[in-house]
């Protein structure tokens, strides 16, 4: 029976400066067929982009939102040259590629021994094994006999690489036939090399293959997690667009959770607010909503955890204790945070009232590398042992946060910049829980145009309140995901534009101004550019205000929406320019009146009044001849003298689209109508002076 034929690829990060990533193999099935020659140039173009541009096949790390480049173009093709490349590998390609990415192929349905693999994998090891990824081992290996039958082994993996670290390689463990990968192997493998040990053992009939079983990779997992205390901030739906673009862009899973536990704030009218927002802005989620009050028992049992551990305790020091304690420190140049007092004190259950602490290590090291901010945090005995149990039993904030994003395996945590103090504290839970924390990302705040800190009561911050002054979803997408990032000089993006080219490395540190006039401008740019079911579904609401009554779509009101395109940086703006067509009855402006409707000219409007009754054909080709003749009539009046007095008379207002177009859509009947109103405002005034 033959060996069952595959196809090895492994992709490895060897970044020992990052400890979130996770040495990741996978297994890419592939036909049998002929090598598919390697490309030198394409497949040395394809390396220092692997980590990311492989994701959605499930190989390699966890992606590096840093300087993350999409770069799919013949993603295809460079997959097929790096699975058929190991003769590549062997020659001085392998000292161009980036130690950052291990590569070893072997092509498809070829057969080749583990010590054919193991000689490729020393050339990538040369010089490099001082660079090694953190000590974990992530996986599984198996060895493919001649039947085809896999030996499976949990391979104890030693460590001790020297002075730079255990060095990581393959290293056949014993004569198992079986290889092992992870720290201390990469050494075994060297040494064999240079002393010429003995071949590769051999087991069953004929030929080896390995096959690389990694734990399962995870897709990147964001969550957005808005408090139900009030409408959507503006600053919400930026952290929650930033989520999903990015998740988006790196094909994972957004999940939506409500953070509920201040019950005497949140309501459930709050949470549908929110939800309304998200879906009028298009954030899809696709998890959720979940509601942190549904893990109340699970956040309890994990502190129960962590008090059966000892890595937490009981305190009993008052309110008034703490705070005199406090106060006494910073008075002595300390910095006010808890003392220990009950560290030691080893208080049970039946202590009384009292509080749970966790005890973090002040020793400890509480940084992190932030995907906006760099290297963050601060060291463990600048914090103290934080609460995590209140007195009346409920677990704070930061419990429940670490405990969620943990149960629901978030692998990215997109949020504001005033959690960025939060994050040593929930690195802490983190060590104490024994899990991998996940990358954090802190995004700038948004403040006004002056740089204050926006204000719930003088700026405008709610997206219902957006949504209501008739801003296009489109519109504040596009406005919001400029707040703080940028691609290049670009200002206008779509939603399919953003998807592919949003990432964290290009947001910035400092507080993102809430530029108003740009959003004016981007909505009327969309205005401008909707389709005209778009415009009146998104119009209708207004328009039906202005009007007093549900308003009917007609040819009419389509051709006057598409004159006032681009005159309208809102809807609301355009509908109440829409007025003089939605109302029979219109109002004249005062201040327009003043200076247009003035005795000079009444004789204009009676002299045109009898040429607009006599056309047959209401229309701009027909308008135009009726006022060139008035003009000519009364001695070659110039046509602003005569066009002014007749918009202020059949708008209102001394703005309009062209004095043809808007009597066109005005109607004959209404358009003299309000003419004879407009004389009569005339001769009031001649019979006031």
């Amino acid at each position: 029976m033959r060996a069952e034929s595959r196809t090895i690829f492994i992709t490895e990060g060897l970044d020992r400066d990052c400890e979130r990533d996770h040495l990741s193999e996978e297994i890419v099935e592939a036909d049998d067929g002929p090598t598919v020659r390697a490309d030198l140039e394409i497949l040395s173009e394809a390396h220092p982009v692997l980590r990311e541009a492989l994701l959605p096949f499930g190989i390699g790390c966890r992606p590096l939102v840093q300087g993350f480049e999409h770069q799919a173009v013949r993603l295809a093709e460079r997959v097929r040259i790096a699975l058929a490349a190991p003769a590549a590998l062997e020659t001085d390609l392998a000292r161009q590629i980036s130690l950052d990415h291990h590569v070893v192929g072997d092509a498809a349905g070829f057969e080749r021994e583990a010590e054919g693999l193991l000689d490729l994998d020393v050339h990538r090891f040369a010089g490099g094994l001082a660079r090694s990824p953190p000590p974990r081992r992530d996986l599984e290996v198996e060895a493919l006999l001649a039947a085809g039958e896999p030996l499976d082994l949990n391979a104890e993996v030693g460590h001790g690489g020297g002075a730079g670290g255990p060095a990581w390689g393959l290293e056949m463990a014993g004569n198992s036939g079986v290889w092992a990968v992870g720290p201390g192997a990469g050494r075994g493998i060297a040494e064999r090399r240079a002393g010429q040990q003995g071949k590769t053992p051999k087991r069953g009939r004929g030929k080896r293959q390995l096959r690389y079983a990694p734990r399962a990779m995870s897709p990147i997992r964001t969550r957005f997690a808005p408090s139900p205390t009030g409408f959507l901030h503006i600053g919400g739906a930026r952290t929650a667009l930033f989520n999903w673009a990015l998740t988006r862009k790196q094909g994972g899973a957004l999940v939506l959770r409500i953070e509920d536990t201040d019950l005497e704030r949140s309501t459930r009218e709050s949470e549908e607010a929110v939800l309304d927002g998200l879906r009028w802005l298009g954030i899809e989620w696709d998890e959720g909503p979940l509601r942190q009050t549904d893990n109340a028992d699970r956040h309890k049992a994990v502190v129960e955890q962590l008090l059966e551990e000892g890595k937490a305790y009981r305190c009993v020091c008052t309110k008034e204790e703490l705070e005199a304690r406090r106060d006494a420190d910073i008075a002595a140049g300390g910095k006010g945070i808890y003392d220990g007092r009950c560290r030691e004190a080893g208080h049970g259950a039946d202590c009384g009232t009292h509080t749970v602490r966790l005890r973090i290590d002040p020793e400890a090291s509480l940084r992190w590398d932030d995907l906006v901010f760099g290297p963050s945090g601060q060291d463990a005995s600048e914090i103290g042992d934080g609460i995590i149990r209140r007195s009346d039993g409920t677990p704070l904030y930061h419990l429940a946060v670490v405990t969620d994003d943990l149960d629901m395996q978030i692998t990215h945590v997109i949020r504001g910049a005033d959690h960025h103090s939060n994050t040593p504290f929930q690195l802490a839970l983190y060590r104490a829980l024994g899990a991998e924390p996940p990358t954090f990302g802190h995004v700038p705040l948004i403040v006004a145009e002056s740089g204050r800190k926006l204000s719930k009561r003088k700026d405008p911050v709610s997206i219902q309140q957006f949504q209501a002054d008739g801003f296009l979803p489109e519109a504040m997408v596009n406005w919001l995901v400029r707040l703080g990032w940028s691609h290049g000089d670009q200002e206008i993006f779509s939603r399919d534009e953003i998807a592919e080219l949003f990432g964290l490395d290009h947001v910035g540190r400092a507080g993102a101004q809430a530029d108003l006039a740009k959003l004016e401008w981007l909505n009327q740019h969309y205005i401008k550019e909707a389709p005209a079911d778009a415009l009146f579904e998104g119009v209708k609401p207004f328009l039906d205000a202005v009007a007093g009554q549900p308003v009917e779509r007609d040819a009419n009101l389509d051709r006057t929406l598409d004159l006032l395109r681009e005159r309208s940086s809102t809807l609301a703006e355009m509908a109440e320019k829409a007025r003089f067509v939605l109302c029979d009855e219109i109002e004249i402006d005062a201040a327009a009146a003043k200076k247009h409707l003035r005795p000079v000219a009444l004789e204009p409007l009676e002299a045109l009044i009898p040429a607009l009754e006599a056309l047959d054909d209401w229309s701009e080709a027909s308008l135009e001849p009726a006022f060139e003749s008035t003009c000519e009539a009364l001695g070659g009046l110039k046509l602003g003298k005569l066009a002014q007095p007749v918009r202020v008379s059949v708008t209102g207002t001394g703005a309009s689209p062209g004095i043809y177009e808007t009597l066109e859509v005005v109607g004959q009947a209404r358009t003299i109508a309000r003419l004879r109103a407009g004389v009569d405002v005339i001769k009031a005034r001649v019979a006031e002076s």
